[in-house]
C-alpha cells in the first residue's frame, strides 16, 4: 500500500483549520483527528470556556457533511434524539420523522445532563450505525461520528455516563487551559466573530470516507497486534483494577494506531503508535477498586504500568 501525498496534505489542511481555532493544543487536536480518521466517537471532558464546542464546529466546517447539535438537559427524551413515528391521517399510516441523530457529525453538548435513559438511546447508534424506533430500523448516514462534551466539575443536575456507553467512546480527551502566551494571542485576536466562523471547508464527506478506508488498510504486523493485546490484558490483571479495558478497547486501540501511523505518512503500525494511542484510548474504560481510588490512584497510572511491564517487540516482519 502506498500513501498519496495529496491524502496527507488533506489531513494537514483539516488539522491546520482546527489549530487556527484552538491555539496551543496540537497534541489534543492530533488525537481528535486520529479518532475521526479511524471512525471513533469522542468524549471531550473539560471545564467551561476551553473551546470544546468551537473545536467540534471547526471540524464540522472543515469536512462538510451534515452537522447537528443537541443541547442535553434532564427534559430531553430519547425520541428527541432518534426521531419519532407520527400518524398521518390522510395516508392512514405512521411516518418516521427523523431526529437530529440522522447526520454525519452529531455534537451532544453536556451529555451528562441528559438522563441515563436518554443517554442509552445513543448506544445503538454508536455501535451499530442505526437506530430503532417503534420496531423499525433506520440506517444512519455514513460516516457517523458522535462527539460529546461534559463538564467534570458540576455535579448538580448531572448523570454519570454508564460504563457501557463510556466503552463506546474511542477516546476521552481534555483540552485544558491554554498557556499564557496562547491566551494572550486569543485576547489580542478577539473580535466580533470566532475563528471557526471564518473557516472554509477543506475536505468533503466523501474525502473522509476515502481516508477512513485507507486507514483501515494500514498494515499491522502480528507482533504489534500481540503487543497491543498484551497491554490491554495487563490493565485487567493490575492489582488496582476492578474492571480492565475490554476487547472492544483492544479493537479501538489498533484502529487508532493505524490512524496514527497514517498521519505520520507510514503504511504500517509501529509499537510507538500503539503506546501513543493507549494513553488516549484505554484510561476511561478502566474502573478502579474503591481502595485504589481512596489512595489517589488514577486509571492513567494503570495504563502507564501496563506499558512499562509489557515487552516491546523489536523486530517486525513486513
Amino acid at each position: 500500500m502506498e500513501l498519496r501525498q495529496s491524502d496527507l496534505q488533506l489531513c494537514s489542511a483539516i488539522r491546520a483549520n482546527l489549530e487556527s481555532c484552538i491555539l496551543g493544543k496540537q497534541d489534543e487536536i492530533e488525537r481528535m483527528l486520529t479518532a475521526v480518521l479511524s471512525g471513533g466517537h469522542i468524549l471531550l471532558e473539560d471545564v467551561p470556556g476551553t473551546g470544546k464546542t468551537q473545536l467540534v464546529k471547526a471540524l464540522a466546517k472543515s469536512i462538510g457533511g451534515q452537522f447537528r447539535r443537541i443541547q442535553c438537559n434532564p427534559d430531553l427524551l430519547p425520541t428527541d434524539i432518534t426521531g419519532v413515528s407520527i400518524y398521518h391521517p390522510k395516508q392512514e399510516t405512521f411516518l418516521f420523522r427523523a431526529g437530529p441523530i440522522m447526520c454525519h457529525l452529531l455534537l451532544a453538548d453536556e451529555i451528562n445532563r441528559a438522563t441515563t435513559k436518554t443517554q442509552s438511546a445513543l448506544l445503538e447508534a454508536m455501535e451499530e450505525g442505526h437506530v430503532t424506533v417503534d420496531g423499525e430500523t433506520y440506517e444512519l448516514p455514513r460516516p457517523f461520528l458522535l462527539i460529546a462534551t461534559q463538564n467534570p466539575i458540576e455535579f448538580e443536575g448531572t448523570y454519570v455516563l454508564p460504563e457501557a456507553q463510556l466503552d463506546r467512546f474511542m477516546m476521552k480527551l481534555s483540552l485544558g487551559y491554554p498557556s499564557a502566551a496562547d491566551e494572550h494571542r486569543m485576547i489580542m485576536a478577539t473580535d466580533s466573530t470566532h475563528p471557526s466562523d471564518r473557516l472554509e471547508q477543506v475536505a468533503s464527506i466523501e474525502d473522509l470516507v476515502r481516508l477512513q478506508q485507507l486507514v483501515s488498510e494500514i498494515h499491522v504486523d502480528g507482533a504489534v497486534a500481540e503487543y497491543a493485546v498484551s497491554i490491554v490484558r495487563a490493565t485487567r490483571s493490575h492489582r488496582a483494577s476492578l474492571i480492565g479495558a475490554s476487547p472492544r478497547a483492544a479493537v479501538s486501540l489498533m484502529r487508532a494506531a493505524r490512524a496514527s501511523a497514517f498521519l505520520r505518512g507510514r503504511a504500517f503500525v509501529t509499537p510507538d503508535d500503539v503506546k501513543r494511542m493507549a494513553e488516549a484510548v484505554l484510561p476511561h474504560r478502566i474502573i478502579l477498586h474503591a481502595e485504589a481510588r481512596m489512595n489517589g490512584q488514577k486509571t492513567e497510572d494503570i495504563v502507564q504500568d501496563a506499558l512499562q511491564q509489557t515487552k516491546v517487540p523489536v523486530r517486525l516482519e513486513r
